[in-house]
């Protein structure tokens, strides 16, 4: 289950990092440079609901995975910064959140 929620909020990550770029570098260029505002109507709208769908797979792996304090301001913060998600994206691919569930043993 751990791996299959990590596997898509990778993904959405991913998009919702993709989102930022074409928002900051394509749709702000063609409304403040050539005045085509629905640039950023359409594209900015679209970020907003990946935005959104970006922190609640950031809740929920969290609660699921039981992040730290430190990832979940990390995965919380890059969402902000253009081409952050790309690079928490290879942190969070190399790490590993393989937590043995408790063993009881039998005696």
């Amino acid at each position: 289950m751990k791996n299959f929620q990590l596997k898509w909020f990778r993904r959405v990550g991913l998009v919702e990092g993709l989102s930022l770029i074409t928002l900051l570098f394509i749709a702000m260029p063609l409304k403040y440079m050539f005045g085509i505002d629905q640039a950023v109507s359409i594209v900015g709208m679209a970020h907003g609901v990946l935005f959104l769908l970006y922190m609640s797979f950031v809740f929920l792996v969290t609660l699921t995975v039981r992040w730290s304090l430190k990832w979940f301001l990390g995965a919380s913060v890059v969402a902000i910064i253009p081409f952050g998600n790309f690079v928490f994206d290879a942190k969070l691919k190399n790490a590993d959140f393989a937590q043995p569930e408790s063993v009881v043993e039998k005696v």
